[in-house]
């Protein structure tokens, strides 16, 4: 989606120049007061102010009260990396000229009177409320607790999760997609004896821009181009700010805020509006940003935010999307993380939603669904991206070393509209794909609270043509995961995030996607967080020598928005509850956010 607002951006400035001892807290209702959380942008987390028992499953912990969280980049704070070049340094402005000052007042009044957040979905009031709403500053390396179990050894390394940040209070109509990026990492070390939490943004181009500026300077893309009129204003405003030098688009203007890969030996941060950005942990745990990554020039503009690892080859396979054509872009990156030649794809005829992708042994599995650009509904001063009815979903196979798009082919798959892949792979002559089916399409950019994920099981005969459906559960469930060695393989089980409703995630469930389940409930497994607590997507770590493909442990950050306090969860995979073997209490607040990965220990050291 970044992609195709991308380069709507780029267009109209040329043309018109995110058994666990949880603290239960009483969550606010929809339409209340709460709702006014924008102000914790610029305030701290309320610490806890009493003893409070909580449950989840059979086991009842009592916590003691926490001391009120210190300021990340206060000299007292013992427990912080004694590096001075790991503390949050402070926000160092230019001085305003009267472009400037001319431009920012232009800007207000686009917000306020031409196209000021009338909408639930870009009100910033009701967007940022709870624990949407992003934490203050950054966190240097921080002593984490481990208050219940024992970390297993297998978790040496680092579990990073990223997501929206926005350094700015919005001024205007913001999205829950327009943060700028920041990386929460988990950096456990010593077999499992000890964690440190560490909070960076990713200091992208339009980070660093802005932040010098001391306001924002780059519209956002979710947001920011709702409407002719507001499009033309805030495309002209743009092309100024341009032809004064105060930005160049040429570095880029995407945010980083989606998901992680690691290949070729080096970690990026992804976003589909830019190029990767390689970032690095240190050995204490920090964060740096290396800097924007072309691969030698070879790749252009953008990728995908879900590019796909082949554990036993070593190479990842990606692509891009955009408005003009080709629509869709595919491509691949050797074992030592060099970007083979592009392979555009000129039989996708209209430019379509591409978020996400599937490989298999022999293919990649591209899907055409029924979000794209609209540029008609912004004369009604709707947004350029939407759905249509009308439109019949595809689903493009193509050879996965191929070197054009001859040997594409297209199925059509009626209502077939999915944002996210788990996991495909050969079946005789046949692909298999299992992936959420989004119904209530429509909601997906406005309504959130209304989309239902359906776990289907897809397969098309390649010889005949026809294409089988079944459902795997009845479940709202998204933000899916598999064990990383079977990406590309027949797999058994998949680990999925629990709606209640979307975007809040409630709990984890696992399910048997193996043949023989097909028009039955799938689901083996469940945890759910508890009464006001929320979690985000569980990522699959296996043991150090893994028997079965579940012999491992999930992982992810849950927040109790009545207590304001954050925790790592890790729940063994194998457990027919998902039991929690391990928490670790965080020393602050992380927001919800997007994707997450773990690291190796062994990989690290690769990127040091």
């Amino acid at each position: 989606m970044d992609a195709l607002f991308s380069s709507f951006v780029s267009s109209t400035s040329a043309f018109s120049s995110q058994n666990l001892p949880i603290i239960s807290l009483h969550s606010p209702k929809p339409n209340s007061a709460a709702h006014s959380l924008i102000s914790s942008v610029r305030i701290e987390d309320k610490p806890s102010s009493s003893s409070t028992t909580t449950t989840t499953g059979p086991t009842t912990v009592k916590t003691t009260p926490t001391s009120p969280p210190r300021r990340p980049n206060s000299s007292s704070s013992s427990s912080s990396s004694s590096s001075s070049s790991s503390l949050v340094r402070p926000r160092r402005h230019n001085p305003p000229t009267l472009p400037g000052a001319l431009f920012t007042a232009l800007d207000d009044i686009i917000n306020n009177f031409i196209d000021p957040p009338l909408r639930p979905s870009v009100d910033p009031k009701h967007v940022l409320s709870d624990n949407f709403a992003p934490v203050i500053d950054e966190l240097p390396p921080t002593k984490c607790l481990i208050e219940k179990g024992r970390l297993p050894s297998c978790l040496d390394g680092a579990y990073i999760r990223n997501g929206p940040n926005p350094q700015f209070l919005p001024r205007g109509p913001y999205h829950l997609f327009d943060g700028d990026g920041m990386l929460h990492c988990l950096r456990i070390s010593h077999s499992g004896k000890s964690a440190t939490l560490t909070s960076r943004y990713v200091h992208t181009y339009k980070y660093d821009t802005e932040r010098r500026a001391g306001h924002p300077l780059i519209p956002n893309v979710f947001s920011g181009f709702n409407g002719l009129t507001a499009s033309a204003a805030r495309g002209a405003l743009s092309a100024a700010r341009i032809f004064a030098g105060h930005f160049n688009p040429a570095n880029g203007f995407g945010l980083a805020n989606t998901s992680l890969a690691f290949f070729g030996d080096h970690l990026y941060a992804l976003g589909e509006s830019d190029l990767p950005y390689e970032v690095r942990v240190t050995s204490s745990g920090d964060i740096q940003t290396v800097g924007r990554k072309d691969f030698d020039g070879k790749l252009f503009m953008s990728m995908t935010a879900h590019p796909k690892l082949d554990p036993d080859t070593g190479e990842t396979f990606a692509f891009r999307y955009g408005p003009v054509p080709p629509f869709l872009t595919y491509f691949r990156f050797d074992r030592s993380g060099e970007k083979q030649p592009d392979v555009p794809i000129f039989s996708m005829t209209s430019p379509s939603f591409l978020h996400d992708f599937a490989i298999t042994k022999k293919y990649a599995i591209f899907t055409e669904i029924q979000i794209g650009m609209k540029p008609m509904e912004m004369i009604g001063g709707g947004s350029p991206v939407g759905s249509d009815p009308s439109k019949v979903s595809r689903v493009g196979v193509i050879p996965r070393y191929a070197k054009d798009e001859s040997e594409m082919r297209w199925f059509e798959v009626p209502g077939f509209n999915i944002v996210h892949a788990i996991n495909a792979w050969d079946e005789d002559d046949a692909v298999v794909m299992v992936a959420p089916n989004i119904l209530s399409v429509e909601h997906t950019m406005e309504r959130m609270e209304l989309v239902h994920g359906l776990v289907e099981k897809l397969r098309i005969d390649l010889n005949t043509g026809i294409v089988s459906r079944h459902p795997m559960s009845a479940s709202n469930l998204d933000f899916a995961v598999i064990n990383p060695a079977f990406v590309g393989k027949k797999n058994k089980y998949v680990y999925a995030a629990v709606g209640d409703p979307m975007p809040k995630i409630s709990g984890v469930v696992k399910l048997d996607v193996s043949s023989g389940r097909e028009r039955r409930e799938c689901e083996v497994a469940r945890r759910m967080y508890g009464p006001g607590c929320y979690g985000g997507e569980p990522f699959f770590v296996a043991k150090e020598n893994p028997v079965e493909e579940d012999d491992g442990y999930l992982v992810s950050y849950v927040h109790d928005e009545r207590s304001g306090e954050s925790r790592f969860l890790v729940m063994d995979a194998k457990s027919p509850q998902l039991q929690i073997v391990a928490s670790v209490k965080l020393p602050r607040r992380v927001p919800y956010g997007f994707h997450g990965l773990f690291v190796r220990e062994s990989d690290l050291q690769k990127q040091l």
